[in-house]
């Protein structure tokens, strides 16, 4: 009979995988300012909150993306002070409403690019909706769209081509 101690678990279990990819994640935001100045480029342009929710859509499961795009924002907030309350609320929305509806299409639409493409524009629209009325109502200064357009349209294609080609059966599986 083989006995276990209460302070062992197994380091192979998903959620021990699952917490070190979220630790993964977090350390990455968190470092990302220094990253920024030490190399001269301001990373937050590359849309790093959503490049580590594909790498935990691709590598954990939808419980867990979702509380990664629910949190991410705040904890960046609080680790470095951007962005502010008000527009962590906004972009954790953004982030719940792209795996949420990820998740919900890939079950119904067989083109993993597609559907990544698809989620990112509905929850960009739905972000910049909730953005104009913060802006209107003032609890948000400065412009409709801080990060040029462009940037967020290589960004929306690159995403949707690292889901195309990260997604594999194994993966699918998880999605379901």
């Amino acid at each position: 009979m083989m006995h276990q101690s209460i302070l062992s678990f197994n380091y192979k279990s998903k959620p021990v995988g699952y917490l070190f990819i979220d630790l993964v994640i977090v350390a990455f935001i968190y470092f990302l300012p220094a990253l920024s100045h030490l190399f001269a480029f301001p990373f937050y342009l590359v849309e790093p909150m959503r490049l580590g929710l594909i790498f935990c859509i691709i590598n954990t499961n939808r419980t867990n993306s979702i509380l990664i795009a629910l949190t991410l924002p705040f904890i960046s907030s609080l680790i470095s002070s951007h962005p502010d309350f008000a527009k962590s609320i906004l972009i954790s929305a953004e982030l719940v409403i792209n795996v949420i509806l990820f998740y919900y299409l890939i079950q119904r639409i067989n083109n993993k690019f597609l559907v990544m493409l698809i989620s990112i524009i509905i929850a960009k629209s739905i972000y910049y909706t909730g953005k104009l009325s913060f802006l209107s109502l003032g609890f948000l200064e400065g412009d409709l769209i801080s990060t040029p357009l462009w940037i967020q349209y290589i960004m929306m294609l690159a995403v949707s081509i690292i889901a195309q080609l990260s997604i594999h059966p194994k993966t699918e599986e998880q999605l379901k």
